[in-house]
C-alpha cells in the first residue's frame, strides 16, 4: 500500500497501463539517484525489488511494475543447478546481467558483484565492476560493511552505483557457519547499524537489510539517509527483495519463512507438459489445425513418384 506522496512523481511508481512495456511513451527511467531519494519516513512508497536472470523474466517483472531488477548471484541453485551462490563466477554473472538488459527494462538494473570479485583488492573490483556494467548493469551490488569501504570508494570513483549489503551475507556463508539470521545480540545489532552507517556515508545509493530482526532493521533504516530493502528484516525497511523463483514456486529448494509464495509456476508447467507428453502419446497432437497441408497437385506427385 502506499504510504504517501513520491518524492519525484513518475520515476518510481506507476499502475495500469503506464506499467506495461519497456522505457515507452515518454515514462522515465528509474536511476539509482532516483532510488536513493526513497524514504518510507518521507512519505515514499515502498521500493519493490526482484530478481531476475534472463530476457523474458525481466520482461515479466518489469511489465508487473518493479522498480528494481536485481540480476543476484542466487542465479547459482536457482537457475544453473549449483549448491551455493560461491560457485558462481564473474563471467557467468555477465552473460545473465546482459539477458536481463536486453529486454530494455524501465526498472533499474542492478548486478551482483560474485564471491571473490571484489575481496583481492580494488583495482580488481573495479575491473569486474566494468564488466557487469559493459553488460548492462546500471549499479553493482556487494556484500559486507566497513570493511569493504575501500573497495566500495574505488568503484564509487569510476562513477559506478553501488547497493551495499550487510546482515545475512550469502557469500559469508562458512563464515557464519550456515544461513543464520545475524545481528540477534546487541553487540552485533551495534556493528551492523555502524556498518549501515558506514556505507551510506562513503556514496552507497542503498543497502539491503537480509535476515536480522525486524526491531534492529527498523533502528537502522531510521539511522540512514539512503532507503534499506529488506528480505527477512521485517516491514520497517524502505523497499522489499524477493528471489523471483521463490515468488513465482519454481525454486527447487524449501523457501525461507520470509518468502511468501504467489503461484505455483512449477506444478503450473508440470501439468502442462503432462497434458502434452498424453497427447503426443495418445495420437491427437498435432491436430488437422496444427499440421501444415501439402496442395492438391504435391499430394498427387507424392503419390505417382514417391510413394
Amino acid at each position: 500500500m502506499s504510504e504517501g506522496p513520491v518524492a519525484e512523481p513518475g520515476a518510481l511508481t506507476r499502475t495500469g497501463a503506464e506499467s506495461r512495456g519497456s522505457n515507452e511513451g515518454g515514462r522515465k527511467k528509474v536511476t539509482a539517484p532516483a532510488v536513493a531519494s526513497r524514504k518510507r519516513s518521507r512519505g515514499d512508497d515502498p521500493i519493490v525489488m526482484v530478481t531476475a536472470y534472463d530476457t523474458p523474466f525481466a520482461r515479466v517483472v518489469d511489465e508487473a511494475g518493479v522498480d528494481v531488477i536485481l540480476v543476484g548471484d542466487s542465479v547459482a541453485d536457482n537457475v544453473l543447478g549449483l549448491e551455493h551462490t560461491l560457485e558462481v563466477g564473474i563471467e557467468q554473472m555477465a552473460h545473465h546481467v546482459a539477458a536481463v538488459a536486453r529486454a530494455r527494462p524501465r526498472a533499474l538494473v542492478v548486478a551482483d558483484l560474485p564471491w571473490m570479485s571484489y575481496h583481492v583488492d580494488a583495482a580488481d573490483a573495479l575491473r569486474n565492476a566494468a564488466v557487469l556494467v559493459r553488460a548492462g548493469a546500471e549499479a553493482v551490488k556487494l556484500e559486507g560493511g566497513r570493511r569493504r569501504i575501500p573497495v566500495v570508494q574505488a568503484i564509487l570513483d569510476a562513477e559506478i552505483p553501488v547497493m551495499g549489503h550487510i546482515g545475512l551475507t550469502p557469500q559469508s556463508v562458512h563464515a557464519m557457519g550456515g544461513l543464520r539470521v545475524q545481528a540477534r545480540d546487541a553487540a552485533a545489532a551495534e556493528a551492523l547499524w555502524l556498518d549501515a552507517k558506514a556505507l551510506a556515508a562513503v556514496g552507497c545509493f542503498a543497502v539491503v537489510l537480509e535476515g536480522v530482526p525486524d526491531a534492529v532493521a527498523e533502528v537502522v533504516t531510521g539511522a540512514v539517509d539512503v532507503p534499506t530493502v529488506g528480505i527477512g528484516a521485517g516491514r520497517s525497511c524502505d523497499g522489499q527483495v524477493l528471489v523471483l523463483h521463490d515468488v513465482l514456486g519454481l525454486s527447487s529448494r524449501p523457501s525461507p519463512r520470509f518468502a511468501r509464495r504467489y503461484a505455483d509456476l512449477a506444478g503450473a508447467a508440470r501439468a502442462a507438459v503432462s497434458s502434452y507428453a498424453s497427447d503426443v502419446r495418445a495420437g491427437t497432437f498435432p491436430s488437422e489445425s496444427e499440421s501444415y497441408h501439402a496442395s492438391d497437385e504435391l499430394r498427387r506427385f507424392l503419390d505417382e513418384r514417391l510413394r
